[in-house]
């Protein structure tokens, strides 16, 4: 399916999401965990808003985006089927799940509900201050890159660093740390994706030795190519893109 289509399958959508759900519930009996406790974030990079709403009609409630102009488009459209008022639906949690470039940080605080993916010291300094001039506390996760790939953005995997780093911003108003997130290797697959997510849980471990006061209740881990091993080992929140809205236009 290309993203820029409008018209919606939702039969074709309810049977991914059903398959999803169940691969979701599954992985987490096997690591003995309750499936409620692992959430799914839809990720909406080049969909169309209808088939947000379909999602959203069928019980989909957070949606992950990763890049801020495409997102703030994706609740304008949203903002217009509320007027509309066309079908009954839930309210979404809109996620900012991509690298966040300093000058559209103003727009993430003004209009997102969450920043999954805050990857710098700088990055938390500018957005603290942003957050308060707004007059709001947002949730963030801090993004770790567990595989130490070049191309990606994120803390290193260093507990004294990351405690260091946490330590700091953990004390700047305006931010709420709630956990941790990652992105798992790129070409690899089996113990090598599993040994990047047990590092995510082991860090998360020692911050929460560390820093006790902060929640660290969220692991945000897992894509649709290694989602079941992620809550295997320990994710509470997957972002599910391709196995949901099918594979989109580059």
């Amino acid at each position: 399916m290309s993203g820029h289509e409008h018209d919606v399958d939702e039969s074709a959508l309810a049977e991914r999401l059903k398959a999803v759900r169940e691969r979701m519930a599954q992985a987490a009996l096997r690591a003995r965990r309750e499936p409620e406790d692992v959430r799914l974030v839809a990720v909406t990079k080049r969909v169309h808003p209808s088939w947000i709403r379909a999602a959203n009609a069928l019980g989909v409630s957070h949606f992950g985006e990763n890049r801020v102009q495409e997102g703030l488009a994706h609740q304008d459209a949203w903002s217009n089927f509320e007027e509309a008022g066309s079908r009954e639906t839930s309210d979404p949690t809109w996620h900012m799940i991509g690298h966040l470039q300093r000058n559209k940080a103003a727009y993430v605080v003004r209009s997102f509900d969450r920043l999954d993916s805050l990857d710098s010291l700088r990055l938390a300094t500018l957005v603290s201050r942003l957050a308060t001039e707004e007059g709001r506390t947002l949730p963030v996760l801090l993004e770790v890159n567990v595989s130490g790939e070049t191309s990606k953005h994120g803390f290193p995997p260093l507990l004294p660093e990351l405690v260091a780093s946490a330590r700091t911003i953990a004390g700047l108003p305006g931010l709420q740390i709630e956990g941790l997130m990652t992105i798992g290797p790129l070409h690899a697959a089996g113990e090598d994706v599993r040994r990047a997510f047990r590092m995510l849980a082991e860090l998360r471990n020692g911050l929460r030795e560390q820093l006790p006061t902060v929640s660290w209740r969220e692991l945000s881990m897992g894509m649709s190519g290694d989602f079941e091993a992620a809550i295997e080992e320990g994710a509470t929140e997957v972002r599910i893109g391709s196995a949901l809205f099918g594979v989109r236009s580059a």
